[in-house]
């Protein structure tokens, strides 16, 4: 007997009693729920064995496996399962956000058949867990159980390529982070680095050829990624592709979706107007999200890397239409938030080029832009998106250079990469600037310094509770940004020239205030005085600060 479910929402099912039948081509044979209790925000893993009629397991026009849950609350949620080729089963990875009791079963969909599990139940524990990381306001994400969160890191791209240092591994440097207190990094799926969709990784020795829809190497590693960040403690961005992909000189020749490796696309805006393009992209987030979107390390789907670097010429010649790329944007974030039941942020990104109704799409929950040889441009950048889109604005990378990390130019690279952090501690935003060129500045013991980032950021959302307030401030001799968390006032004071300088500010503060000095550099406090001048200016009593040296003013009541 053929089976056939009418248009009803999985989560309907569960509040009847129902019969399923099964045929010889497409049956639930056994589902080994966990063995072990479950809690808040961990990982609980079901193996499923089926049988069905399919040649791609990756397909879902072919087949595809739900897990239908009906939360505490009465929340029905929908979780993609996949199909593990080391094991060669399925697998259902599912962290719940939600204590008590859930009730759930299993949808397969193969061919024309349709197949239902038995319904049943599971109970989840509460933890001390955080939950994953949503958007909050313009300043902080949140997590689930409502603490918020500044993101202070770097990138840390990629794992070191063939012709690289063979140290610059996740192994050695995401514990160099998460040591000198940062919280957050950004890393990429590329053909040398994760290469989940190539057949053919490229500068690279730690991954082989392989014919495999999705690469096996590629797999394990991010299995071992994810689990490292949460041994850490570590938040990140995954890009899940980056502009070279779409260059004709690049990637593209070798690239998946290329017609001439058996791929759906005749060109690289094929890429991003084909439906059995967009169909072969939409089986990659599927697979994704069954796979490690239970975990709450991933803190951000990011779809490109510098999109606009495949649309446009070096002279700003248009390569690929923009609107079909704004187009496939909106498609594949929606998309993506329908699949994910847990609400990862989502989010794209640019060189320096917008491409017009990208920042306004919805499913996007930030918008990015990088920034190379204009770091002190970093500032003004925050209100002008926001004013314009309302949505959080994010410097996903900067740097003095981009050209490459040639060690002569080390001394005003470590000057960039402390202002640069800096900038964004006093701008509306929830991710801080993040530095390039991580080699370099591991090489120059720069890492360190993210300890006395971290501080101030800690204190900024421990005294303010999630309020900012940005103060104008004004200085003759320095730079100086000033926000106001709660009832402390934190003031940024660079000394952008020269010479050493006074410190002297004008801005306002309620009598009674206290003030504190903290030594970025030196990662070192000291208590100061101050007195006020007759034009209201105020002057830090036996206090200089050196050449393209930073002191952070701190004003409590």
């Amino acid at each position: 007997m053929k089976n056939y479910v009418k248009a009803i929402p999985c989560y309907a099912l569960l509040m009847a009693a129902f019969t399923v039948y099964g045929n010889d081509s497409t049956k639930l044979q056994r589902i080994t729920p966990p063995a072990s209790s479950l809690n808040l925000y961990e990982k609980a893993e079901w193996n499923i064995d089926l049988t069905a009629n399919y040649s791609n397991p990756y397909d879902q026009r072919e087949i595809k496996l739900d897990m239908c849950l009906v939360s505490p609350s009465g929340k029905p949620l929908l979780l993609p399962a996949y199909f593990d080729q080391e094991n060669h089963h399925w697998k259902s990875r599912f962290a719940p956000q939600e204590a008590g009791q859930y009730q759930y079963y299993f949808e397969l969909i193969a061919g024309k058949d349709t197949v239902l599990s038995t319904p049943a139940a599971f109970t989840v524990n509460k933890s001390s867990r955080k939950g994953f990381l949503h958007k909050n306001d313009l300043w902080t994400f949140r997590f689930d159980n409502g603490e918020l969160f500044r993101g202070v890191g770097e990138n840390v791209a990629w794992e070191s390529r063939s012709f690289e240092d063979d140290k610059w591994t996740y192994d050695y440097l995401l514990p160099s982070l998460a040591n000198n207190g940062a919280n957050f990094f950004r890393t990429w799926m590329c053909y040398w680095n994760l290469p989940l969709e190539w057949k053919q990784p490229r500068s690279t020795k730690r991954y082989q050829p392989s014919m495999e829809y999705f690469h096996p190497g590629a797999i394990r590693r991010m299995d071992q990624l994810v689990d490292m960040c949460d041994s850490l403690g570590l938040y990140f961005m995954l890009t899940l592709d980056w502009h070279g992909h779409l260059m004709e000189h690049g990637g593209w020749k070798h690239s998946s979706y290329n017609k001439v490796n058996g791929g759906p696309a005749e060109n690289p805006t094929a890429f991003f107007t084909s439906q059995q393009a967009q169909e072969k992209y939409k089986n990659k987030l599927r697979y994704i999200i069954a796979r490690w979107g239970y975990s709450t390390s991933i803190a951000v789907w990011e779809f490109f890397n510098e999109v606009d670097n495949a649309a446009f010429t070096q002279q700003d010649s248009i390569l690929i239409p923009l609107p079909v790329i704004a187009q496939w944007h909106l498609e594949m974030s929606r998309y993506l938030k329908d699949i994910d039941p847990y609400h990862h942020l989502v989010s794209t990104s640019i060189s320096h080029r917008d491409i017009i109704g990208m920042n306004a799409i919805p499913y996007i929950d930030f918008n990015q832009k990088h920034i190379y040889k204009h770091t002190e441009k970093i500032p003004g950048i925050y209100p002008d998106y926001i004013q314009t889109f309302g949505k959080p604005y994010v410097v996903g990378e900067f740097g003095y250079r981009w050209e490459d990390q040639d060690p002569k130019y080390a001394t005003e690279a470590n000057y960039d990469y402390r202002r640069g952090l800096w900038y964004g501690m006093f701008s509306p935003t929830p991710v801080l600037p993040m530095s390039w060129w991580w080699e370099l500045f591991d090489d120059q013991h720069m890492t360190p310094y993210l300890q006395s980032v971290s501080t101030v950021n800690k204190m900024m959302l421990q005294t303010g509770k999630g309020q900012f307030e940005q103060l104008p401030v004004q200085s003759a001799l320095l730079e100086s940004y000033a926000v106001k968390c709660g009832n402390t006032v934190f003031i940024y004071a660079l000394n952008n020239t020269t010479n050493q300088q006074s410190v002297d500010i004008r801005v306002n503060i309620p009598s009674g205030y206290t003030l504190q000095c903290f030594h970025p550099l030196k990662n070192t406090w000291n208590t100061s005085t101050y007195k006020r001048t007759a034009d209201g200016t105020i002057q830090i009593s036996n206090t200089v600060l050196p050449a393209k040296e930073e002191l952070i003013l701190v004003f409590k009541p």
